[in-house]
């Protein structure tokens, strides 16, 4: 049951940590549940490792008020975390961030959005009672 703005943030960090040691799998994941959540504000780039290698999501891009918030994935799939302040569209600053500390980045940006945005909140709602 969640009351007034009282989204669990460490429920949530949770349910974006998608089952899966492997990179690949995690990004494809959380971009999916993302989709659903913030519809728009999500963009997702493919690419190839080396020459022939299949296609794979590279990076995962989700801008929600003054943050832009990255996953690149990166030869290996070492995966890194990355935040950028935005003012005037423009990014100002970039830092990197542990993939533990962007998710939590994430999680409070996520239910910072939902404060506002009742399609967001009942989005999150179902991410959490169905942990989709």
């Amino acid at each position: 049951e969640m009351e007034g703005s009282s989204l669990d943030l460490d429920l949530l960090a949770a349910s974006l940590r998608v089952d899966s040691t492997d990179s690949g799998t995690f990004v494809e994941g959380l971009a999916a549940k993302l989709t659903d959540i913030l519809p728009g504000r999500v963009a997702v780039k493919y690419g190839r490792q080396g020459l022939l290698g299949p296609k794979q999501m590279r990076l995962l891009s989700v801008q929600m008020g003054d943050q832009r918030l990255e996953l690149v994935r990166g030869d290996r799939d070492v995966l890194e975390a990355r935040r950028g302040r935005i003012s005037g569209g423009i990014v100002l600053k970039t830092e990197t961030l542990e993939v533990e500390d962007w998710l939590s980045a994430l999680g409070e940006a996520l239910a910072a959005e939902a404060q506002r945005n009742q399609k967001t909140r009942q989005a999150l709602e179902r991410l959490l009672i169905d942990g989709i």
